[in-house]
């Protein structure tokens, strides 16, 4: 079952996924070499606590942190640390959420550091194109499986641009939002089409691939938390909360100008 909400609460969404965009928009402007991971968090909190919001990572199953700061080989959970300093050319993603008056936002953006290689800015821009082809499909009347299909197709499409085959990540992806950060359904970065629950107007989903340089084999860290590619390629890391209206995906998380 995916929870239906009324436009009041999609509305109330929109307030908290506004307080995730304001953080990850003052995270990327203070990100750069020379600056520790500690130190986003410690300003990703600040903002979130400002705006009358509660981070919604800190404290979720012990994780100690108000975002997942994910450097290079990291995918995703990365834990902020006063020792991981961005240098040139690292690529990070940062996963924010947080929760306003019960509603959760969730989003995460890949950062050049610096000057960054090509591979690695092609990198970002598939995962991020990715995740816009899976916000399309998020329409009323549509399959669940239907997004995964749009990410995967995307994914292998820029794939072939670039000349190179990501890996995409399969044990981890999207999911259900609302009052709980993560709710049903899981959902996945691959699949055929045509499959799972019927899409329907107030539904709210969380649409974040994930891809690698190379393949998409996995490896939790003994902090039981991070992910890293278990060949030391690259990864990238894009997410926004998204909701099905009557005119189609509306994007909760986005800026305010968007």
């Amino acid at each position: 079952m995916i929870e239906v909400k009324t436009p009041g609460e999609l509305q109330a969404m929109r307030a908290a996924g506004l307080v995730v965009a304001k953080t990850l928009a003052a995270v990327r402007a203070l990100a750069g070499p020379g600056v520790s991971t500690a130190e986003l968090d410690e300003l990703a909190e600040q903002t979130i606590r400002d705006a009358g919001a509660v981070p919604s990572f800190k404290g979720y199953h012990g994780f100690p942190a108000s975002i997942c700061a994910s450097v290079n080989e990291q995918i995703v959970h990365g834990i902020p640390s006063k020792k991981q300093v961005l240098a040139e050319g690292d690529l990070i993603s940062v996963d924010c959420g947080a929760i306003l008056e019960g509603w959760h936002g969730d989003s995460a953006v890949t950062l050049a550091i610096g000057e960054v290689g090509e591979k690695d800015l092609a990198l970002s821009a598939s995962t991020e194109s990715a995740m816009w082809a899976g916000i399309k499909a998020v329409l009323a009347g549509a399959r669940l499986t239907d997004i995964s299909f749009a990410v995967q197709t995307a994914a292998e499409q820029a794939g072939r641009d670039n000349g190179v085959e990501y890996g995409q990540i399969v044990e981890y992806g999207g999911h259900g939002i609302g009052r709980q950060m993560h709710m049903d359904p899981f959902l996945p970065n691959v699949g055929k089409p045509g499959k799972g629950p019927r899409l329907k107007v107030g539904m709210a989903l969380a649409i974040e691939p994930m891809l690698t340089g190379g393949t998409g084999e996995t490896v939790e860290l003994e902090d039981g938390w991070t992910v890293v590619t278990a060949d030391g390629s690259r990864a990238a890391h894009w997410e926004h909360t998204v909701a099905i209206t009557e005119d189609g995906p509306w994007v909760l998380t986005a800026p305010e100008a968007d």
